[in-house]
């Protein structure tokens, strides 16, 4: 049975700058992480093994990584019913929108939940919300992290007028 664990996969270890911030939400929010280097394309054995043992050793949701192609997230949510956040990543030619339209485009049965390029970050807080529909210490501390962020505008607008009034705007 599921528990509150993330599988985490990135296509290349060139990923970790995007993904950091992934690791360090998911540690923010309490929630336990594994994560594996697969790729659709060079090792699509591996990447079909992790997805379709992911429910069985207990993970939420597996959060995909890739860039160019990015066919990685398409493969692992064909293989599991856990579901799947794909976060395309910058690089080659087009910087990024080739792996977004590889992440977002497909086919009816195979959904995929896909954040912005390069963000990891919210991928992360994204399965946080899905394991939080069951674990009230998680969703806690999401209410928590939204009040801070709703906080952080208000300070920001603070500021902004107090620049205004002493530049005499």
């Amino acid at each position: 049975m599921a528990t509150n664990k993330v599988l985490v996969i990135m296509g290349s270890d060139s990923d970790f700058p995007v993904m950091e911030g992934c690791f360090k939400n998911l540690k923010k929010f309490g929630v336990d992480y594994e994560v594996h280097i697969a790729s659709a394309h060079r090792s699509p054995q591996k990447a079909a093994k992790l997805a379709s043992e992911a429910r069985d050793n207990g993970f939420s949701a597996i959060i995909a990584a890739a860039g160019l192609a990015a066919h990685l997230a398409g493969v692992l949510a064909s293989n599991t019913i856990l579901p799947v956040i794909g976060v395309p990543c910058k690089g080659g030619a087009l910087n990024g929108v080739d792996a977004l339209y590889a992440t977002v485009q497909m086919p009816s049965g195979i959904p995929v939940a896909t954040v912005a390029i390069d963000s990891g970050a919210n991928a992360a807080i994204l399965a946080c919300e899905m394991i939080a529909l069951k674990d009230y210490e998680v969703a806690a501390k999401l209410i928590e992290y939204k009040k801070e962020l709703a906080s952080s505008v208000d300070t920001k607008e603070a500021k902004l007028i107090d620049r205004l009034k002493e530049a005499g705007l």
